[in-house]
């Protein structure tokens, strides 16, 4: 018998840390989704969230293309998963492909920064998902000119992630014993001396 959604969630919340948003530390990254579908109002809450992200020259090169379940962009970003992801993605309600225009609008200019605007407004929608109670689940495992044709998507624009976005679902829903392995295991992170540096490779003095 595998965890059930509340038992995995408890394994998967961080332990707190005073002054630190608890939806920081209970966000992570399901794969089995319900069949339940998401409200509009709570779309445009995660949309609203990402787009106050911060950009360089505020340029807000990001778009989102959003295939609501049983849509013809919901099959066409399903179509180009990976078949790793295709054992359980499509089955989100909601498929986000994020994509991000790499020259700035208002000069035509190189925008070296563009992916990494798109992922700041992205990190911004995920956790806005997860204090509304959705689940997100950010994908790099897809066919980048497959899903560009599919969705006409032009040529000065880079792909980001696919985000499956939906109602957590209970764990035995995976069939994949390696996906469901993942599922209940617990989330590891780096601790903050591997990564936090006053020089280079010197930890930096938090206490």
């Amino acid at each position: 018998m595998t965890l059930s959604t509340d038992e995995v969630n408890r394994l998967k919340t961080a332990p707190a840390v005073e002054g630190v948003l608890p939806v920081l530390h209970s966000r992570w990254s399901p794969r089995a989704f319900s069949d339940r579908d998401v409200a509009p109002a709570d779309l445009a809450k995660v949309f609203e969230a990402a787009r106050w992200a911060p950009s360089s020259n505020n340029g807000q090169p990001w778009s989102y293309l959003v295939g609501l379940r049983d849509s013809s962009t919901h099959s066409k970003i399903a179509a180009s998963l990976a078949g790793f992801n295709q054992a359980w993605a499509p089955n989100a309600p909601v498929l986000i492909l994020g994509v991000t225009r790499t020259t700035f609008a208002y000069n035509g200019g190189a925008n070296a920064y563009a992916l990494y605007d798109l992922g700041a407004a992205t990190a911004l929608l995920v956790v806005e998902a997860a204090a509304l109670g959705l689940a997100a689940h950010q994908m790099a495992g897809f066919d980048h000119e497959a899903a560009s044709q599919a969705l006409e998507i032009p040529e000065d624009y880079a792909l980001g992630s696919v985000i499956a976005l939906g109602y957590q679902g209970e764990p035995a829903m995976l069939a994949n014993e390696r996906l469901l392995a993942q599922e209940v295991a617990p989330r590891q992170r780096k601790p903050l001396k591997d990564f936090v540096f006053s020089a280079w490779g010197s930890p930096l003095d938090l206490k």
